[in-house]
């Protein structure tokens, strides 16, 4: 059972004790202000902050509770790292007069403010656009933003027109890992050590990435040989879902496969890195499976129950769903009955297992229940 750590006033008490029990003529009651009583409280004080300390270095001293620089140093003990904040990249288009050229450096700047700059030396095409690489100069995953996002030029020069559109989607930006992904790499690494291209590793290198989430793995999926890396970026990418936004294929240097793009791109690089030299790793983007819920008598019946409601199964699918997985009606049920204040329902929709084909991933569908009255 777990140490019961006792309180000030419990120390306090103790000492009060311990002096007037302590067999000295005439300490059979102390006065308010006695020095003997200023004592316990100091002494009990002290007392305190080291049992506060010494539960504080519980704490850090095992990688299940450990936080911060502590549990850095446990995960760096086996090979993992917290993801620093990055930056994401994409590709801009603006227009002009054929010819004018845009040197690498230039400030653009998102309708919100964000702030990036050009990779490289542009000039204006035959058909009066210039497509312009850039990088954010700030991190974190604010810095990513859909095709089409309107961004401008700072500065722009003469023959260029400072108003423009991101082409693609620019990706790559995520915020610095928390403690709680750290803790759950690190934990899934004790337990499962590296093999040389197991499941278990692929994606532990595919959750190295930035922004990666979850990750599942197939053994040839193209064929003998082939490795695919299916990831999610639940956070980077809520806005899409948490779907990667890219085009699937495989690492910059890999001859064997179609380049990929975006996200996926970004997670083949990595892999590239540490894989066995054979593997033909593609990565690709799970397909969404909507899994529609349908529920009668619900009890009680308010619109706010139906948000909390679709917020549990959100959580239960963020949390149980996997690619080409199962979910069955039990994981529903439970997530309902979790939601605060529900007394009953009937859930007619799902009436069995939902079953994922390869690549697919469940995800919440539409809710349907009575109107609240």
């Amino acid at each position: 059972m777990p140490y019961a750590r006792p309180t000030l006033t419990a120390l306090h008490n103790q000492a009060i004790q311990d002096i007037t029990t302590s067999g000295v003529p005439g300490l059979d009651g102390l006065l308010r202000n006695a020095v003997l009583r200023v004592l316990a409280w100091v002494m009990s004080g002290l007392a305190y902050s080291v049992y506060g300390y010494v539960d504080w270095t519980s704490l850090m001293g095992v990688p299940f509770t450990a936080r911060d620089e502590y549990l850095e140093g446990w995960a760096a003990l086996v090979g993992i790292f917290r993801k620093d904040a990055t930056a994401a990249s994409g590709t801009a288009q603006f227009t002009g007069q054929t010819g004018t050229p845009l040197p690498a450096g230039a400030s653009l700047t998102r309708q919100d403010g964000t702030p990036y700059v050009s990779t490289e030396d542009a000039t204006v095409d035959a058909t009066g656009n210039i497509l312009v690489p850039f990088i954010a100069t700030v991190t974190g995953a604010l810095t990513d933003c859909d095709d089409g996002t309107p961004i401008s030029l700072g500065a722009p020069p003469s023959g260029i027109n400072s108003g423009g559109l991101t082409v693609g989607p620019t990706t790559g930006g995520a915020d610095q890992e928390q403690d709680d992904e750290l803790r759950t790499r690190m934990l899934e690494r004790y337990r499962a050590p590296p093999q040389g291209g197991s499941v278990a590793d692929y994606q532990q290198w595919a959750l190295e990435v930035p922004g990666c989430t979850r990750a599942w793995v197939q053994y040839g999926g193209y064929g003998p040989g082939s490795v695919v890396v299916r990831p999610m970026f639940d956070d980077v990418q809520a806005g899409h879902g948490g779907f990667p936004q890219g085009t699937d294929g495989c690492a910059t240097d890999e001859a064997r496969g179609p380049t990929a793009t975006g996200d996926q791109l970004a997670v083949a690089d990595h892999i590239r890195l540490t894989q066995p030299v054979t593997a033909l790793v593609y990565v690709a983007a799970p397909v969404a499976l909507p899994v529609d819920v349908t529920l009668i008598d619900l009890s009680p019946n308010t619109a706010e129950i139906q948000t909390d409601i679709i917020a549990a199964l959100d959580d239960m699918f963020l949390m149980t769903a996997e690619a080409g997985g199962t979910i069955y009606p039990s994981d529903l049920y439970e997530a309902i009955l979790a939601t605060p204040n529900i007394e009953h329902f009937v859930m007619t929709l799902p009436a069995g297992p939902v079953q994922a084909g390869i690549g697919q991933l469940p995800v919440m569908g539409i809710l349907t229940a009575p109107t609240p009255p």
